[in-house]
């Protein structure tokens, strides 16, 4: 394995991330916050380490192949992660590093867990720059490095699928023509919602950074109270319609816009099912709970109900005070994500498709053993080797997922919170369930050991487990 050929696109990631501190550097001077000099600091730190990088490596990188490109995607997270936590760590918010990169990587896989209290009066910097990292994270760092570095261009496809699960992004032939739309529709969603969220009575400031969260779906927010600051339906719809938009895959919004015929429209279909079903039935929870207006009920629990399963994680309410309905519900809808090639992350929409066929052709199977069925995605009959790789992801997220809330529980955490802080990690989501983390809780109190492990199995969520696992393995590593 050449480690050179890595390490150069990272030393170019870092003079990227160091431009990126610059705008909150910026936005505090004009505000007159003395943090503008710590993100200044933290740029010049980041940004000559990058050019010293990139330096030393310039002339004697080579081509990736599939298991530099492995450890790239997960570098260029980790290093991403850790370089975006600086200026947290530095700032005015008195933070431990942990704490510091906890948000950071919180930021950065829009996963929306937050160490911080006091929003409301924080530095504009340190809020700007939150949503920036969710902004960043939602559209992926290696798809932002291949539109700026010529030189991860050559495996960008490779790349792109490892980090959004999308499998068909050549639909143009070459990786770039997608990869140029796919910016252009990001930016595009980004200005919108900015424009109405503007309009529906939030300041500009507040606009910008809950586009950038939104469009994410990352859900970080400029108050403590999330969007329950705004107490106005026009906002919540405004978020509803956005974060659905951004949760179905980037590809089947770009061909509708080109009025393209795009095949793999059932998970669309499917996840939009899933979402008014469990609409239905938090609305049922939440007006049996309370008496008061059905169209009001009815926003908050589509809300809430598209908050959570597109991993998003805002909050208007306190939706666990609803009943135990509702706490089961959005238990259930943590495990459960949005579309493939999306800002979404979670247990996505096509792999719950797949396992249904393949169970229904199981039980086929029984009735009628001598039949021949197979399990069917669009229409077409799916591979046994796809079946298997779905199987293989299922049962290592369940692994994961398992695995991490043992190790939570024995940290001191009660089997709630380390059964909750486990999904909500692994699956991107953000606010977990119980009185600790739920929507009106912070991670800030969780031990510090928790709050390391859980900034990994983030990381291995928005990576989709596999990409990050498969380096802990030792063939992984044998030149052999």
């Amino acid at each position: 394995m050449d480690l050179r050929a890595v390490a150069l696109p990272i030393g170019r990631l870092l003079i990227l991330i160091s431009l990126f501190m610059t705008i909150p550097a910026a936005v505090d001077l004009v505000a007159g916050n003395p943090d503008w000099i710590v993100f200044l600091a933290s740029a010049l730190v980041t940004g000559c380490i990058g050019c010293v990088a990139t330096a030393a490596f310039l002339r004697s990188a080579s081509r990736f192949n599939t298991r530099e490109t492995l450890v790239f995607v997960n570098a260029a997270w980790i290093v991403f992660g850790l370089a975006g936590a600086l200026p947290l760590w530095l700032s005015g918010l008195k933070i431990s590093f942990v704490d510091a990169v906890f948000e950071a990587i919180s930021g950065l896989t829009t996963t929306g867990a937050t160490v911080l209290t006091g929003l409301d009066a924080m530095p504009p910097g340190i809020l700007l720059w939150r949503s920036l990292l969710q902004w960043i994270g939602g559209i992926g760092i290696v798809v932002l490095g291949i539109w700026l570095l010529p030189g991860l261009r050559a495996g960008g496809s490779q790349l792109f699928s490892i980090e959004s699960s999308e499998t068909s992004s050549k639909p143009y032939g070459r990786f770039e023509p997608f990869m140029v739309r796919l910016l252009l529709l990001y930016g595009v969603l980004t200005c919108a919602s900015t424009l109405l969220y503007y309009l529906a009575g939030m300041t500009f400031f507040q606009a910008v950074n809950h586009s950038l969260t939104t469009v994410s779906t990352g859900g970080f927010s400029t108050s403590d109270s999330s969007l329950g600051q705004f107490d106005d339906l026009a906002i919540y719809w405004i978020a509803i319609v956005f974060m659905m938009l951004s949760s179905l895959p980037f590809l089947f919004l770009i061909t509708l816009v080109e009025r393209r015929v795009w095949r793999d429209a059932q998970q669309v279909f499917f996840f939009l099912r899933l979402v008014i079903a469990f609409s239905l039935c938090a609305f049922v929870a939440l007006h049996l709970h309370d008496t008061g207006m059905p169209f009001h009920h009815l926003t908050l629990s589509v809300f809430h109900v598209v908050s959570v399963v597109t991993t998003t994680g805002y909050a208007a309410d306190d939706y666990l005070q609803w009943g135990n309905l509702a706490i089961v519900l959005f238990f259930l809808l943590t495990f459960l994500g949005g579309c493939s090639g999306s800002t979404s992350g979670g247990f996505k929409a096509f792999r719950m498709l797949l396992l249904i066929s393949y169970i229904r052709v199981l039980l086929k199977g029984m009735v009628r053993p001598h039949r021949v069925a197979e399990a069917r995605y669009g229409g077409t009959a799916v591979s046994a080797s796809v079946i298997e790789g779905v199987l293989i992801f299922a049962l290592l997220y369940t692994m994961t997922f398992v695995g991490f809330a043992l190790v939570y529980a024995l940290a001191g955490l009660d089997i709630e919170t380390a059964l909750s802080a486990s999904i909500t990690a692994l699956a991107n989501v953000g606010p977990g369930v119980g009185d600790v983390i739920g929507p009106s809780g912070t991670f800030q109190s969780l031990p510090e050991l928790v709050k390391a492990l859980l900034s990994v199995q983030m990381v291995l969520g928005r990576l989709e487990i596999l990409a990050g696992i498969i380096l802990l393995t030792p063939d992984f590593w044998s030149e052999r």
